[in-house]
């Protein structure tokens, strides 16, 4: 059974020092700001390297599709990306990944390169290439660098490399060594080309669980800065344990928020009833795609990992994965509602606005509640789906969501 959810102190002092001295609809304003600036912050990514040389299918990775997907990037043998384009991402349509001409066609010109694919447009860039990095690619790195953009250098094509040195040499061959071997070869060849420390990232877009894909993504998550970096987080491929337990980190920061928003909104003069149920019923549909846990997410993992459909669902042990309406929620919203009493004498003295208007008070109790388990039970399915799409252990079962026996604390 999912351990008593608690609000924090933390959360408690954020909430007091934001509602302080404030008129409700000040209130709900404030709040509902800040969460659109999560809702909407954007990213934009562009990736350029030499023609053949895998943007398209490391676009399509980062993205968690393949290259046969609903919404996937062009790919093939020649190039295929004769001008700018961008790929949103399949559940956080603010990301996007700028597809940019290939810097080896005749048509490259390094002198206007960066102004003709609107530089200030970008975050970061991505410079892929499959074999070795060139003078173009120094060229443009210096560039880069030299109008305060960041810049990484990608090494694709991993597992044909792999594959290839094995045949070669059979009874030599390390996975390591020959991995040593091509970071060396590619930061020397950078270097003597004037990119100064040179970093680069080995990943095979058909592997992006393996190699350096993931040291890529910490890379990016420890370089960006705020909103984006929530974003950012979200954005995750749901790959590996970590990955989801970062994604829950981010999502949580979001919970006191969406609560106290959904709440207040309830009561402000003019609001509709149901306004609370459709923002509750929002997130956590939110919660629902972010994990990768939506029918839609299942069926491209079952794709790219080769598992059946049906293997990935049984794997996910929430009722709110598996039943996401409204009257499972209602259901739930009036066991969490048992617990109001003691979550409301806390307000009465930390948030007074709460803990004057008892319906406000209950709602939140509620919907606080409810997000905060959901957050961690549709974690722990992402987990397990994760273990069953790539054959590793399951983890523990937990059992159906369940609401416990009524309590809030905020000092358990």
């Amino acid at each position: 059974m999912t351990s008593l959810q608690t609000i924090s102190e933390k959360e408690l002092g954020e909430m007091s020092a934001l509602v302080q001295s404030r008129v409700l609809t000040e209130v709900v304003s404030q709040v509902q700001t800040l969460l659109n600036k999560l809702g909407t912050a954007s990213l934009d990514i562009a990736v350029t390297g030499e023609s053949g040389a895998g943007k398209s299918t490391f676009i399509n990775a980062f993205r968690g599709l393949g290259d046969e997907d609903k919404g996937s990037a062009k790919t093939g043998v020649i190039e295929t990306t004769r001008k700018v384009a961008f790929y949103q991402h399949p559940s956080l349509p603010t990301i996007r990944l700028w597809d940019l001409p290939g810097i080896g066609t005749p048509d490259f010109r390094p002198e206007s390169y960066l102004e003709d694919v609107n530089l200030e447009r970008y975050d970061f860039f991505i410079i892929v290439a499959s074999e070795r990095f060139k003078e173009n690619h120094a060229l443009l790195a210096r560039s880069i660098e030299s109008m305060g953009k960041k810049f990484y250098f990608v090494r694709s094509k991993l597992d044909s490399d792999l594959a290839s040195s094995q045949r070669q040499r059979p009874s030599t061959f390390t996975e390591a060594g020959v991995l040593d071997r091509i970071r060396g070869d590619c930061v020397q060849s950078l270097e003597r080309m004037g990119a100064r420390h040179a970093s680069v990232f080995l990943i095979s877009s058909f592997e992006p669980h393996k190699y350096d894909f993931t040291r890529l993504r910490d890379t990016l998550e420890r370089e960006l800065e705020g909103n984006k970096r929530h974003v950012f987080l979200l954005a995750l491929p749901n790959l590996s344990c970590a990955y989801v337990e970062k994604k829950k980190q981010a999502l949580s920061s979001t919970v006191w928020k969406t609560a106290l928003s959904a709440c207040l909104a309830a009561v402000v003069p003019g609001a509709a009833l149901h306004c609370n149920m459709d923002m509750l019923m929002q997130t956590l549909r939110s919660f629902q795609q972010h994990f990768g846990l939506d029918t839609e997410s299942l069926r491209r993992l079952a794709n790219r990992t080769e598992k059946p459909y049906e293997a990935l669902r049984a794997a996910m042990r929430s009722s709110l994965a598996e039943d996401l309406s409204e009257q499972r929620v209602v259901e739930l919203l009036r066991q969490a509602a048992l617990g109001q009493q003691v979550l409301t004498r806390v307000l009465e003295s930390r948030v007074p606005v709460l803990g004057n208007i008892a319906n406000g008070g209950v709602s939140f109790a509620a919907t606080h509640y409810i997000l905060s388990t959901a957050l961690n039970e549709l974690a722990d399915d992402a987990k397990r789906v994760i273990g069953t799409a790539l054959e590793e252990g399951k983890g523990e079962t937990d059992p159906e969501f369940q609401i416990p026996d009524p309590g809030f604390s905020a000092y358990d």
